[in-house]
């Protein structure tokens, strides 16, 4: 009965966090609203619930990241894979060294391993928090997307590079090759088992629906279980179930393209991994909250390892470790894209308007925010070293990721919309014309089709070619958005009335389907973004389940 009260109070906490956030009278993201109740919850209440990392990391992040991954643009991510991949490896690595150094010297109390330790679980942003900062903020797409694309990929190398420094910790031992070894094979194999598994899935799946039928409901529910089966197979080769996730969405996303689902399948599936994704994302950062203060009670009590005796040096850490990471991001982006740009200009690429804004790189500094895979991952160090003494300073690392956490997160909230505030962009002008050439060419596939129907009709029964002929051009009037009645049957006979509407929904229907079938073409070859498919897939679903 415990377990139902702590998920029946979780899932209360989240629906409340949402009617908090539209009464409170300042705007903030409702993560940060959500780590505020969970810690009223466990400080005021004393209703917290302990946090165990294993079973946070298998129930909460494989659906997010799959649907992360499944979601995110794909032109953009591949477009980009250049960034993306060095803020997700590169940086990761520079802030590792750079920030481990950095640490040590700043608290002399907190070993240089376990420097390394903490600058490598602080490392990876969250795409969830991300997703959850960028939704509320006037972000440019394009470095929304890399920013995505970063958070998606660097959990595996920021894990990889924590495992190795808490060995390091623990045994004082450490081995180059064999760190990069351990990442190749956990990315690489990660990577191959989520999009293998969620293939497998995928053709045994369709072939269930072909030579026996399925039921929607169960078709849903096997796409929600498939993040966690390609999760539980990369841990099972000792990968990255992380990546095996990310990559088992982006698989979905691939496949989703050819269309084999039906319309009232799609409908249905988006609405409840909509309440999926808000309840997870809810019941991640409550708890996430929760854990604030009996972090902060240990951390005061083991203030007296770093040589002081005032808690006020807490938070100057805090934020000291924080300006750190914002100081290393700021560099590493500054000198990739100003070599990057340098670069194009050197082979005569052409480029217009120079490097980027300053703004724009001072945003993409400001937005890695860290989330529950820091927290879920600083968790794990153990409590004491081989020889049975208690690990040094554990308490006051974990204290310190927490309010990584929680300062990211505030500043982006706050500093990004005023940052970013009257910024002139093209991407809106770009994605307006996309949307004009895929609402064209589905009109212009869907009166192809109009006129194949038609045409198949009047061979069937060519005495009824007027009635046809009227209900064709009617529906073909719906595409040109020229909309008139048709007068021809207004004051017929009841039955060629019902008739003629009939013959309209066929009419219909096929127009919807060739207008479908030309977005996923259109997406498949990348003439229009994955999103946008996705979002006039979307409404052609809902049309036509209208005319059933």
């Amino acid at each position: 009965m415990d377990s139902i009260e702590v998920v029946l109070v979780m899932l209360l906490s989240v629906a409340v966090s949402g009617y908090l956030l539209a009464a409170l009278p300042i705007s903030l993201p409702l993560p940060l609203v959500q780590i505020g109740l969970g810690a009223v919850i466990a400080g005021v209440f004393h209703r917290g619930h302990a946090l165990d990392p294993e079973v946070f990391f298998f129930l909460f992040l494989p659906p997010l990241l799959f649907l992360d991954g499944w979601r995110i643009p794909k032109q953009r991510l591949f477009q980009d894979w250049r960034p993306i991949l060095q803020l997700s490896t590169g940086l990761v690595v520079f802030t590792v060294i750079g920030a481990g150094y950095l640490i040590h010297w700043m608290i002399p109390a907190i070993p240089l391993p376990l420097a390394f330790a903490l600058a490598a679980v602080v490392s990876p942003t969250d795409a969830v928090a991300v997703s959850a900062i960028a939704s509320r903020v006037p972000m440019p797409k394009r470095l929304m997307h890399v920013l995505e694309g970063e958070s998606l990929l660097n959990d595996a190398s920021g894990l990889v590079c924590f495992q190795f420094a808490v060995a390091a910790a623990l045994t004082g031992a450490f081995s180059l090759g064999d760190a990069v070894l351990e990442f190749l094979w956990v990315a690489a194999v990660g990577l191959a088992a989520g999009v293998g598994t969620i293939t497998l899935m995928r053709l045994l799946q369709s072939w269930s629906w072909q030579r026996i039928g399925g039921e929607g409901g169960a078709a849903i529910l096997v796409n929600l279980l498939s993040p966690f089966a390609a999760y539980l197979v990369a841990e099972a080769l000792h990968a990255s179930g992380i990546l095996a996730a990310v990559a088992a969405g982006i698989a979905m996303s691939r496949i989703e393209l050819s269309g084999v689902a039906p319309g009232s399948v799609r409908v249905q599936r988006t609405a409840v991994w909509d309440m999926v994704q808000f309840s997870l994302n809810g019941i991640m950062f409550v708890l996430l909250g929760e854990q604030l203060p009996g972090i902060v009670r240990r951390a005061m009590q083991a203030v007296e390892q770093t040589g002081h005796d005032s808690i006020w040096w807490l938070p100057l850490y805090a934020l000291g470790l924080s300006a750190m990471l914002i100081a290393l991001r700021f560099l590493w982006v500054w000198v990739s894209l100003r070599w990057s740009f340098l670069k194009s200009r050197w082979a005569g690429d052409g480029i217009a308007g120079g490097p980027p804004p300053w703004r724009i790189l001072l945003a993409a500094s400001l937005s890695g925010v860290r989330g529950a895979i820091t927290l879920a991952g600083v968790l794990t160090l153990p409590l004491a070293l081989p020889g049975g003494a208690p690990l040094p300073a554990r308490e006051l690392v974990i204290f310190l990721a927490a309010s990584v956490i929680l300062i990211s997160l505030l500043l982006a909230s706050l500093a990004l919309p005023r940052l970013l505030r009257g910024l002139k962009l093209s991407e809106a002008s770009d994605a307006q014309r996309e949307e004009e050439l895929a609402r064209r060419a589905s009109a212009k596939a869907a009166l192809a089709a109009i006129e194949g129907f038609r045409l198949r009709l009047v061979k069937e029964d060519a005495t009824a070619a007027a009635l046809f002929n009227d209900a064709a051009d009617h529906v073909s009037q719906l595409y040109m958005r020229q909309i008139q009645p048709a007068a021809t049957l207004n004051e017929g006979a009841p039955e060629d009335l019902h008739r003629f509407e009939g013959v309209m929904k066929q009419l219909r229907l096929a127009a919807l389907a060739a207008e479908r079938d030309e977005m996923f073409r259109l997406a498949r070859e990348g003439e229009i973004s994955d999103e946008l498919s996705r979002r006039l897939v979307m409404n052609l679903d809902l049309l036509e389940q209208q005319q059933h």
